[in-house]
């Protein structure tokens, strides 16, 4: 078939329908010649014509085709030399996505075609291969981008008001009764009534998704029939997954997506994403050629600087995006300026996010993009949140990324599960992750608010599983059970599994409330990882990448006890939204947080006020000797709410209710004395991680309360007349 092709113009990259025809943009600095290809028929099977992209401007291909519409299936074929030793792989047998793809048709079928050299040749990848990949490879797709938004805007909830709650846009809603078939595992699910009204119940303001940008599932997955369910392997960083689409993937999409953003937003809820930019789908030397390999392999990637044939690796995966070239650098925040200007996101999570600082001379705040991001006056205002590390040397730079940036905190994770697995020489530790770790984020202008809190995530064991297995159990996974974290590192229970033993249930079931309490009454930003207010179980599997089955999909099904947790939950997720002592815009600096740390003495000058007090369980406050003495177990931590640092829409000091929170990580029952005060009469129980609170209980100043073994209490004081 002839096409009339015309020169069209460089910016922007991709395919660019302007009601009239379709201009595509391609970079690549290395190739001698590409071709644009389009297709038709079913799934994109018959090649319709393929168009020499002649002009060039910029190191920027260009063609203007006036008689393609929205829904064209395309891909490109890139010539040039094929030298892997110098970093060049151009292979025009092989189809290649458009990296600026707005919408992705069709997964890869795997076969032999779809690596760029001849898989089993003795010279491994320094062959060639000349069979064509276009039958096993996913088509580009042309897009309408119109779409009514109407009056949406962006929820815009602030950081102190955040509370994150990380989920799979298939998993949650794959098994739920309620939703209607054809919408279970879509985008269209996560914003079904019967989704909306949960996440309005539970509290939450804003869904952190794993990653939706189109990701290749690796073949040696689908060659033992499973799948890369989590995403975390983008091919696309334009193109919402089509495999969560109820309604099509010929751009419908896109249009089911931003569907989703503004029902989402209707209901106050912001949308985060989890974004992969440190590397690709492709692999390592080895991998396939499916888009950036075959455009230009040298730009794209960090090659190795001995040998250009391998890559460099930060990211565990085989490549790492070169950050240092000016149009990968381009190319991210394109992508970044796609999804908040014309799909309304409201943040990003960036995945492995040392990488995206790394520079020649290694890690740096003032890295390239995020200097790019902070003077990127469009960006502003947005979520940006750090993985604060990578697997490469000097990869691990929890409190070190720019001011804008918050992090999770990944020795919040640790340190609370040590503390409450009863290990000695915790309480200091915790002292700070209660008060948003300002030892880690107390300097260079940063807030509590830098501090993302968690105690689980997507990677690792659910809450549940965390205090119901000693080891893991990932047979399924296909790898012998080598694979995820070796060890539990959280309470161990001596039985795994599920049982029926009433002490062990009760103990699991204070556990469980014990995190999920002290995580929402931290300073900081808690992140819930969906299901563990319900207790999802993924049956000791703590490393599910590849399942996607009833392993990681939620069960709705729920009984007494997980209903009962997700009350909880919620009255602790309230408690926190009214009670601005629970999260506070400032660190407690004008007093020691922890008298065991010189640093923090000194920054305090040794300044006492009624702020914040810690004490043990005969009701008197801590003293040096006991920070350091790593026989201290049980805490209690009072904040004072008579004046808080901040201030409401009319310049006037904010007040609040004082609270006691206190903490036996023991296997023994203690006694707690309430601490005394001419100013408190007494204090009113609010929360006990034993059970539900069935009736009033009011304890005065200088009486005791009982802390069963490992549980928690919350108390507000009541004030003296």
């Amino acid at each position: 078939m002839t096409m009339r092709a015309w020169p069209g113009s460089p910016y922007p990259l991709g395919a660019t329908w302007d009601g009239s025809g379709v201009n595509f943009a391609l970079f690549s600095e290395g190739a001698s010649g590409v071709e644009l290809c389009l297709y038709d028929g079913p799934q994109g099977s018959r090649e319709l014509a393929r168009v020499p992209v002649l002009e060039q401007t910029d190191q920027v291909w260009h063609v203007y085709l006036p008689e393609v519409r929205p829904g064209q299936r395309y891909g490109y074929r890139v010539s040039g030399p094929y030298r892997p030793r110098e970093g060049k792989r151009f292979n025009p047998a092989k189809l290649l996505l458009d990296p600026y793809a707005k919408a992705v048709d069709g997964t890869i079928r795997w076969s032999d075609a779809m690596f760029g050299y001849r898989v089993g040749h003795p010279d491994a990848d320094l062959s060639i291969d000349r069979r064509d990949s276009a039958a096993g490879v996913p088509k580009s797709v042309v897009i309408d981008s119109a779409f009514t938004w109407g009056d949406d805007r962006p929820p815009r909830v602030s950081w102190k008001n955040t509370v994150i709650y990380e989920v799979h846009t298939k998993g949650f809603t794959a098994r739920h009764p309620d939703v209607p078939k054809l919408l279970r595992g879509t985008y269209a699910g996560l914003a079904s009534q019967p989704a909306l009204e949960y996440f309005r119940h539970l509290g939450i303001t804003a869904l952190e998704l794993l990653p939706i940008h189109h990701f290749v599932s690796d073949k040696h997955l689908v060659d033992k029939g499973l799948t890369n369910y989590w995403g975390y392997n983008s091919i696309g960083f334009f193109a919402p997954d089509a495999r969560y689409s109820s309604s099509g993937a010929l751009g419908q999409q896109v249009t089911e997506f931003k569907t989703t953003v503004k029902t989402l937003h209707e209901a106050g809820i912001e949308v985060i994403l989890d974004v992969v930019y440190n590397h690709t789908g492709e692999g390592n030397q080895l991998g396939p050629t499916l888009c950036f390999r075959g455009l230009d392999n040298a730009a794209y990637y960090r090659l190795g600087p001995d040998d250009r044939r391998f890559y460099m690796d930060y990211t565990g995966t085989g490549n790492t995006l070169n950050m240092t070239h000016p149009r990968t650098l381009q190319l991210i925040m394109d992508s970044l300026r796609y999804w908040i200007l014309e799909m309304h996101v409201d943040g990003f999570r960036f995945d492995l996010a040392t990488v995206l600082g790394r520079t020649r001379g290694g890690f740096s705040a003032e890295a390239p993009l995020f200097a790019a991001i902070q003077a990127d006056p469009r960006l502003a205002g947005l979520k940006l949140i750090a993985e604060p590390w990578d697997v490469g040397e000097g990869g691990y730079q929890v409190g070190n990324f720019p001011v804008l940036w918050a992090e999770w905190n990944g020795v919040y994770r640790d340190e609370v599960r040590a503390f409450w697995k009863g290990d000695e020489g915790q309480a200091g530790a915790m002292a700070y992750r209660l008060t948003g770790s300002s030892d880690l984020y107390g300097r260079g202008g940063r807030s509590p608010f830098a501090s993302i809190n968690f105690v689980t995530a997507h990677d690792g064991f659910t809450l549940n599983d965390l205090v119901s297995y000693n080891e893991k159990h990932n047979q399924a996974n296909g790898e012998d059970n080598r694979d995820g974290e070796s060890h539990n590192q959280s309470w161990n229970c001596g039985v795994e599994g599920p049982t029926d033993d009433p002490e062990i249930v009760a103990l699991r079931e204070r556990q469980r409330r014990n995190f999920l309490a002290t995580l929402l009454l931290s300073q900081g930003v808690p992140m819930i990882c969906g299901g563990d207010e319900i207790s999802r179980s993924q049956g000791g599997n703590n490393n599910a990448y590849c399942q996607d089955t009833e392993i990681s999909w939620y069960n709705w099904t729920l009984d007494e006890r997980q209903r009962a947790l997700l009350e909880f939950t919620r009255e602790l997720i309230r408690m926190r939204k009214e009670h601005p002592n629970l999260r506070r815009r400032k660190f407690f600096q004008d007093r020691p947080i922890n008298p065991a740390h010189k640093q923090q003495r000194e920054i305090a000058g040794g300044k006492k006020v009624e702020d914040i007090d810690w004490y043990r369980p005969d009701g008197e406050e801590m003293t040096e000797e006991e920070w350091n003495a790593g026989w201290v177990r049980c805490l209690g931590l009072q904040l004072s709410g008579k004046t808080l640092d901040t201030l409401d829409e009319f310049g006037q000091q904010i007040t609040d209710d004082t609270f006691l929170f206190m903490m036996n990580p023991h296997h023994e029952s203690i006694d707690f004395y309430m601490p005394k005060s001419d100013d408190i009469a007494g204090w009113e129980l609010l929360i006990d991680s034993r059970g539900e609170n069935s009736e009033e209980i009011r304890v005065g100043t200088g009486e005791s309360y009982e802390l069963v073994p490992y549980s928690a209490a919350l108390f507000r004081a009541l004030e003296s007349d």
